[in-house]
């Protein structure tokens, strides 16, 4: 490797994801101060930790080391600093692996540069380390972020208000404005992130190809013509926003994305006959009861709470989208200690579910409107299997009886016109007027397609 190739390293090193300092530290690592500079390993210069290119470049050019994969590195400052004190107690050559260059020219003209990486294992547990306490601190911060109710901001697209839990504004921009980032529970330091996006479309700037315009309204006619309500995936500017890019080391989203489809096409071949189900664990709208079959569930749910689940879905009629919101308005009530009858809020869930049984307001659902709201597609708890379980109102018909239903246009308004207008019947009223010329005709009008038509049209 040439001191030339060496150098040209440099512009190909990405920066690492990173996020607000924590008192806290990994074993081993030392504590980090919170000033923004990084120092150089060997010696007293300093760089911003924003510029953290200069600095890789000053120790190549200043002190022949080469750091592998830094892009990979969760904590560059922790990671400098731990191996900053560890070159002080040992020689680099405990640490690095030596690469010569220019190897076949006189002595004089070459250079030994150390190459640290990972296949040290020291240097592989720090990396890991790292890692694992920004997961830990990134996924502090999301929740923290998924029960905050103090969230205040306003629209892009409407400059529309919204305060209180971050997932309102979301769904709002991506129902109003076709403008969706994702689920809200995947996305972390979301203030950040829209700080971000606001600044670009200060800018005039188109959030999807990121072309500049010239005025705002040419910028909005822009993204909705061209359907760029979006952000750019390949932008890896957001990807420090996206919880998926915190949970393996050393992966991407795409990396993590492509495996996924690895396997799901490695595993069409493989035989499932061994494949035994596991229980369903649904858990009790009301309590924390579980229960291994849904059956058991709804009969626990009539028993212990007069709440029956089959009932008001045969009765309203729920589809599947229906239950789905139904059961999800109902989790989120109960989570937020409020009856959903009175809308009265009560200090714990027990006395919420006294309450509720008590003044049988358990089974008094609020109207239609209420909870039919696409805001209750997203799931309340995370893995809530009663919704894997739940089906639609026309698998409960019978066998017997499933052919015995008409299918029928949905523009019923007027069913005499309709009646009068058919196809079908005026090829009945031909076939009636004409008289029996072929045997064949006889058959067709025997066939019992014809007589259910008849019936229909009668």
């Amino acid at each position: 490797m040439s001191g030339a190739a060496v150098l040209l390293q440099v512009k190909c090193i990405l920066e690492p994801l990173s996020l607000p300092e924590s008192p806290a530290s990994p074993d081993g690592v030392a504590t980090v101060e919170s000033s923004p500079t990084v120092p150089c390993i060997f010696c007293e210069e300093c760089y911003v930790l924003a510029e953290q290119n200069q600095l890789l470049k000053h120790m190549i050019i200043e002190h022949k080391l080469v750091i592998a994969d830094v892009k990979l590195v969760a904590d560059f400052k922790r990671y400098i600093l731990y191996w900053k004190k560890r070159f002080a107690e040992q020689p680099i050559t405990d640490f690095c692996s030596v690469i010569r260059t220019n190897s076949e020219a006189p002595l004089e003209e070459q250079d030994n540069y150390f190459l640290l990486c990972d296949v040290l294992p020291e240097d592989r547990l720090l990396r890991e380390q790292l890692q694992q306490k920004r997961l830990r601190e990134i996924l502090e911060q999301q929740q923290r972020e998924r029960y905050d109710t103090s969230f205040h901001s306003m629209c892009m697209f409407c400059d529309q208000e919204f305060t209180g839990n971050r997932s309102v504004l979301l769904n709002h921009m991506a129902r109003e404005h076709a403008f969706n980032i994702g689920l809200p529970d995947n996305i972390v330091n979301c203030y950040e992130f829209l700080a971000v996006l606001q600044e670009k479309l200060d800018n005039l700037q188109c959030l999807y190809c990121e072309k500049v315009f010239r005025d705002k309204n040419t910028l909005k006619d822009h993204m909705r013509k061209k359907q760029h309500r979006r952000i750019n995936a390949k932008n890896k500017e957001y990807d420090r926003f996206y919880i998926i890019n915190y949970l393996e080391f050393g992966k991407s989203w795409e990396e993590v994305q492509s495996e996924d489809d690895r396997e799901l096409l490695d595993n069409l071949e493989e035989d499932w006959s061994d494949w035994e189900e596991h229980p369903v664990c649904a858990v009790c709208l009301f309590c924390e009861q579980q229960a291994d079959t849904t059956e058991k569930l709804h009969l626990h749910m009539q028993k212990s709470h007069g709440f029956d689940f089959l009932k008001i879905k045969s009765e309203l009629g729920l589809n599947f989208y229906q239950q789905v919101k139904l059961v999800n308005f109902i989790r989120r009530e109960i989570h937020h200690c409020r009856c959903y009858s009175c809308r009265e809020k009560f200090q714990s869930k027990g006395g919420l579910i006294s309450h509720m049984e008590e003044t049988k307001h358990i089974t008094f659902l609020p109207a239609r409107s209420t909870w039919d709201q696409p805001q209750y597609y997203f799931p309340t708890y995370e893995n809530d299997t009663l919704l894997c379980t739940l089906s639609d109102s026309e698998d409960l018909i019978p066998e017997d009886q499933s052919e015995a239903v008409p299918v029928v246009s949905e523009d019923i308004s007027s069913l005499k016109a309709l009646k009068q207008s058919s196809i079908l019947n005026q090829l009945l009223c031909e076939e009636n007027s004409i008289p029996q010329v072929t045997k064949g005709l006889q058959h067709v009008q025997k066939h019992p397609s014809v007589n259910r038509a008849k019936q229909l049209i009668a």
